[in-house]
């Protein structure tokens, strides 16, 4: 490939986690070497139009009336990005991490970075994610899967939920960064739990509760995927909900302080994690390591994890020895190797 190397950041959505995805796009966009990429903006605003031209972040963030983008239909921005190299998504959530927006780019022809249609599906539905854990042998918490429609019938509820122990975890099985997760102490909490995740999705994962600490690997790759140092969410909350994940005021601590046994423990669940939805690029794996015994649950993958400037994966590969611009530099040749070792013909240039 000669001259630049021209890609297109998309960003902002319609999903809950919009203003998450205008935060990683920023320190994205500041990554990508001018000398070595042509970055076209492409912002997606709530309702569903493509912005491009101008600053399509500045117009999303509500910074500059004068930014002068301009609004695309779908098919126009689907010619846009069929004139670039790649495609790096920022999206977080549904319509951007959970496999839309990836079919979208295969139809286009367009590489791009990050998991494939099957692995962001699998990546983004809580429940179809535990499934393939379990069917791969990894170490994952009791929990039970309810619909919006079960809700009404109290008997039918309770009889779904026999055998978990509270505190129960009720979250939306399609949404990230926390959005809709409550925790239910005990049986007076878990009606209004439900109904809160309910209003983010038809299906409600409900988990059993464990004391323990939030542990987090980055990983890196195709086909063969590197994990990264492992690092533990110091929640100012509760639990790490929403709020405490993008207003700073939980910490993070990089390295964990873990037994190195237990380090690599998680960063081999992690890799194996990475490869049981068929994840590429990049993939933030969240665990639960249990008080008093050490033992690992596997929580969930992260297709598109964030980019902020309080993210764990960034700061992860950072601590690992890749620093951020040249984080962002991987993911694009990984793309793009990703994308000649599909074609029929194609030479990959780096399996790693």
């Amino acid at each position: 490939m000669s001259g630049r190397i021209r890609v297109a950041v998309v960003f902002g959505g319609q999903s809950a986690e919009h203003s998450v995805s205008l935060q990683s796009a920023r320190f994205v966009l500041s990554a990508l070497d001018p000398s070595r990429f042509e970055v076209l903006p492409i912002g997606i605003t709530g309702e569903g139009r493509f912005l491009v031209g101008g600053d399509p972040l500045k117009s999303l963030s509500g910074e500059a009336a004068e930014s002068k983008s301009t609004e695309l239909a779908v098919t126009q921005a689907a010619a846009q990005m069929a004139g670039v190299d790649v495609v790096f998504p920022v999206l977080h959530g549904p319509h951007g991490e959970d496999g839309t927006l990836q079919g979208f780019l295969e139809l286009a022809g367009v590489p791009y970075v990050g998991a494939g249609v099957l692995g962001s599906a699998v990546g983004m539905d809580k429940a179809v994610m535990k499934m393939v854990f379990a069917q791969a042998g990894l170490p994952i918490v009791p929990w039970r899967l309810l619909l919006r429609s079960e809700l009404g019938d109290d008997a039918l509820v309770a009889a779904r939920l026999a055998g978990l122990q509270y505190p129960l975890f009720v979250k939306p099985a399609n949404m990230g960064s926390s959005v809709g997760i409550s925790r239910a102490a005990g049986p007076e909490d878990i009606g209004k739990a439900l109904f809160a995740a309910a209003q983010h999705d038809r299906r409600i994962v409900v988990e059993q509760g464990v004391d323990a600490r939030e542990i987090e690997c980055g990983v890196l790759g195709n086909d063969h995927p590197e994990a990264s140092v492992v690092g533990e969410v110091l929640s100012s909350g509760e639990f790490y909900d929403f709020q405490a994940k993008y207003d700073g005021s939980s910490g993070l601590e990089i390295p964990a302080k873990v037994p190195p046994a237990v380090a690599e423990e998680i960063r081999g669940y992690a890799v194996r994690a990475f490869q049981a939805v068929d994840a590429a690029g990049m993939a933030r794996v969240d665990f639960f390591l249990e008080r008093g015994t050490d033992r690992v649950y596997l929580n969930e993958i992260n297709t598109i994890p964030g980019f902020t400037r309080f993210s764990m994966f960034p700061l992860l590969w950072q601590a690992t020895g890749v620093a951020f611009d040249a984080l962002c530099a991987r993911l694009v040749d990984l793309a793009l190797a990703r994308a000649a070792e599909r074609n029929p013909g194609g030479q990959a240039e780096s399996p790693r």
